[in-house]
């Protein structure tokens, strides 16, 4: 029976990565563990994976960390953008699958990473860099993070100027003659959620506005979150705010929902802002007042950075985006 770095891994009680980087002549491994793991590999006939894919000069890992949704559409659009830009240069692109947490096998991205070869990474953000995916952000592989902050010497990151796009919201808001403006935000464990909560606070302080804090409330980015934490925030005693910003459009789209079945208008009764403007959001009732997201430009910004780092050159470390309010119908603003 073929033995497996996992096997090895249990066998030394050490982990996969740990095995993977003595096989791959890592210099960062104790004399003493290495030796201990040559043994091993000695003793068990242990041969590495004759690795099908071209080499490391044309794979590209893409990694979704742990809480990202590779379902959403602002996601599936970078990916798309980032590929096809990444592609001309003849790169393909290995997808690595993840399932609960618990399986520490299944997340050891750096082992995976060293046995097929990759030239570099693409990692789309999630919840608090797990162990798994900062391993292999201080690895020697490169990394390219999407709405994640990575600090590795071979690494970079990009993201929309999360905090901006607050302040964008809260000042159309304001010239609409807004000034109890209400807030469904995102997972703080996530650094888009805490960003974007961080713009609207500094935002609202900046216009001389109060943060009602029986007006905050929380979602995860889908359209059942930010329903039921619409819900949440109808029920509560005293009067209701004049408007929302909801910090993801599927949020938003489920916050309307809500306002809806409570018997109110959108806008007449609450002028409503989304974030990311997802394809969905020019077709709901009332169209949807969003922030675009430059999806394309994202994808092929991570494209050259990615492709900068990997020819040696320490490029640029972390770049913000601009992004576009788009007027619809939601806010009220004809």
């Amino acid at each position: 029976m073929k033995v497996t770095i996992q096997q090895l891994a249990e066998l030394t009680g050490v982990s996969p990565a740990t095995v993977s980087k003595v096989i791959h002549n890592y210099p960062d491994v104790g004399e003493e563990t290495k030796e201990k793991i040559m043994q091993a590999i000695k003793e068990t006939g242990y041969a590495p994976k004759q690795n099908t894919y071209n080499k490391k000069a044309k794979t590209i890992g893409v990694i979704y960390a742990v809480g990202a949704d590779i379902k959403h559409p602002f996601f599936i659009d970078v990916i798309d953008s980032f590929a096809k830009e990444i592609g001309e240069d003849g790169y393909n692109l290995l997808f690595f699958s993840s399932k609960e947490e618990t399986e520490e096998a299944t997340y050891d991205y750096l082992a995976r990473c060293l046995e097929v070869d990759v030239a570099g990474c693409i990692i789309i953000g999630g919840d608090e860099i797990q162990h798994y995916v900062k391993e292999l952000d201080q690895s020697n592989i490169p990394c390219i993070g999407v709405d994640i902050e990575l600090t590795g010497d071979s690494s970079g990151y990009l993201m929309s100027d999360n905090k901006n796009i607050g302040k964008k919201v809260v000042e159309h808001f304001y010239l609409l003659g807004h000034r109890e403006i209400a807030f469904i935000g995102g997972l703080s464990s996530m650094t888009v959620g805490l960003l974007r909560k961080r713009g609207f606070y500094q935002a609202m302080a900046e216009f001389g506005l109060d943060v009602q804090e029986q007006w905050v409330e929380y979602g995860d980015f889908k359209e059942s979150s930010g329903y039921e934490a619409m819900k949440r925030l109808l029920q509560k005693q005293g009067p209701l705010p004049s408007a929302l910003f909801a910090a993801g459009d599927l949020m938003a789209i489920g916050a309307i929902q809500a306002i809806k079945e409570h018997g109110l208008s959108v806008p007449e009764d609450i002028a409503v802002i989304g974030c990311d403007d997802i394809d969905l959001s020019r077709y709901v009732t009332p169209a949807l007042t969003t922030i675009h997201q430059n999806t394309q430009k994202i994808g092929k910004l991570a494209a050259h950075m990615l492709e900068d780092f990997i020819n040696g050159s320490t490029g640029s470390s972390s770049v913000m985006v601009d992004s576009d309010l788009v007027i619809r119908s939601s806010c009220g603003n004809k």
